[in-house]
């Protein structure tokens, strides 16, 4: 449950968020008249998640509160009244029931029905308010198809849109360290200037106020800043910047993004001409990346004749003249942080994993601290609104709050110690010893051993028998080896 503190803040943004509209000091008492009543012919979704009505008296008031005291001046009063339905929430389910039930039957109906089967009176508007909220109402019931037509701001800086595009990889090619890149952009409507857009690694409340403040401080402070209802748009710290700055912070409806289309319109330019280009040179880091788009943006996207427009953003931007800056004091105050802290009975508090000191004067009572996220060691101290001193810093852990990107760590140099060769080394040497070749046994020749060559004879080229006579007749003479002559086959001696 929401402490009350938050909750008085909460509604004094939300009622702060209604009259933003009728605020710009260009209005005439007629015009600003004009708002007004188109202002209280609206509904209004509430904190609580109800959607409101209010008159042009409740406007005025609220009006003449923000003038006198700022945003302290939207505060509800505290109220104590509980009402008997409050105490019977079935009869919501009851009130829808009989609507589903009967689709014609009006609020007074369902209501006079309720007094009968139950005995418990509930107002006519309590029963519209239960039944919008479950998207009951007669309109919603009824409803056709909505016709949108064009949309552009009467003048730059009237209205900004602003919207994340998730980027590449960084480092580009992509290797184990390699982080997602989210480009933070900001959007003139009339001019379709780009503003300001910086590639962040984290997608939070404190990137979204980072790429606002520069865009600020570069064109100056928009009536209407358009966004989705993303995390890092939809939070406390957004709508208090937008407060304090005299902005009017508008949230796309959900599942709703006709409302978007320059921005989408933009988004598509940047992955087609940019990205495309970044990813096939390679990005080596966010610095680098976020020096091409600059140059990128001031050299080509704000110089290109826009197709719809036909005329370069810069050229329609500067044509408005010169932008409305704040105030450096208001400019910081803006972009600090608000969080809401009960005091301990020691009289300290706790933020950011720190404990800080406060005013004894103090203790069992709930006070809201102020602070910028990028330097914990001062935080300022307010009750009710007023200040009430410092909180001094009683033990630092963190100097920056965990949403505001950390500065990267150097990169170490190698030492050139190879750890688990070392292991291996002394392993090899606690299981195998110290080797001595004079113990090693006689390894086996490597070369092939010695062996005789084949016997071959050799190609006969000649008769083996050279001078031999060829044999008379059939008769074959006996051969004397010794002395290589014939034998005489009749007395038996060589011829």
């Amino acid at each position: 449950m929401l402490s009350p503190t938050f909750d008085a803040d909460m509604v004094a943004l939300h009622r702060y968020a209604v009259i933003a509209e009728a605020l710009p000091d260009r209005f005439t008492p007629a015009e600003r008249g004009h708002v007004v009543r188109t202002i209280a012919m609206r509904t209004h979704v509430h904190p609580d998640g109800s959607e409101r009505s209010y008159s042009r008296g409740t406007i005025d008031r609220w009006i003449r509160d923000w003038r006198r005291d700022g945003l302290a001046g939207l505060k509800p009063l505290k109220r104590a009244d509980i009402g008997s339905v409050r105490a019977h929430p079935e009869l919501a389910d009851v009130a829808a029931a009989l609507r589903i039930e009967l689709p014609g039957r009006s609020a007074a109906q369902i209501a006079d029905i309720v007094w009968h089967r139950f005995s418990v009176r509930i107002s006519e508007r309590t029963i519209r308010s239960w039944l919008r909220n479950r998207g009951l109402h007669r309109e919603a019931l009824v409803a056709e198809p909505k016709v949108f037509g064009r949309f552009e701001a009467e003048a730059p800086n009237t209205r900004w849109i602003t919207d994340v595009l998730v980027g590449p990889f960084v480092p580009y090619p992509q290797v184990p360290a390699s982080v997602r890149a989210r480009l933070f952009l900001i959007v003139d409507d009339h001019s379709r200037l780009l503003v300001h857009g910086r590639f962040q690694p984290v997608e939070n409340t404190r990137a979204g106020q980072d790429v606002l403040r520069q865009a600020i401080l570069r064109c100056g402070t928009p009536e209407v800043l358009y966004a989705d209802n993303g995390a890092p748009f939809n939070n406390h710290a957004l709508a208090r910047t937008c407060a304090i700055l005299g902005m009017r912070l508008v949230h796309s409806k959900p599942y709703a993004p006709q409302g978007r289309g320059k921005q989408e319109r933009l988004n598509r330019f940047i992955r087609d001409r940019f990205l495309a280009e970044a990813t096939h040179r390679g990005i080596a880091s966010l610095d680098e990346l976020n020096d091409h788009f600059d140059a990128w943006a001031s050299q080509v996207c704000n110089l290109r004749v826009h197709s719809e427009t036909k005329q370069r953003p810069i050229d329609r931007w500067q044509a408005g003249g010169p932008p409305r800056h704040p105030d450096p004091a208001r400019l910081a105050d803006a972009f600090r942080w608000a969080l809401t802290r009960k005091v301990t009975k020691t009289a300290t508090i706790s933020l950011e994993g720190n404990s800080y000191t406060v005013d004894a004067a103090l203790v069992g009572r709930r006070i809201e601290v102020r602070f910028d996220p990028t330097d914990l060691t001062r935080l300022d101290v307010y009750f009710e609104g007023r200040p009430a001193g410092v909180a001094t810093p009683f033990v630092i852990g963190r100097h920056v709050a965990k949403a505001v990107p950390q500065a990267a760590r150097p990169v170490p140099e190698p030492t050139g110690i190879d750890y688990l060769g070392n292991v291996q080394a002394a392993h090899e040497d606690d299981t195998i010893g110290t080797i001595h070749y004079r113990h090693a046994p006689l390894a086996p020749s490597l070369d092939p051993p010695l062996t005789e060559p084949p016997l071959t004879e050799p190609p006969l080229t000649e008769p083996l028998f050279v001078n031999v006579p060829l044999f008379e007749d059939t008769v074959q003479p006996a051969w004397d080896l010794a002395t290589d002559t014939p034998i005489n086959n009749t007395n038996g001696s060589p011829q």
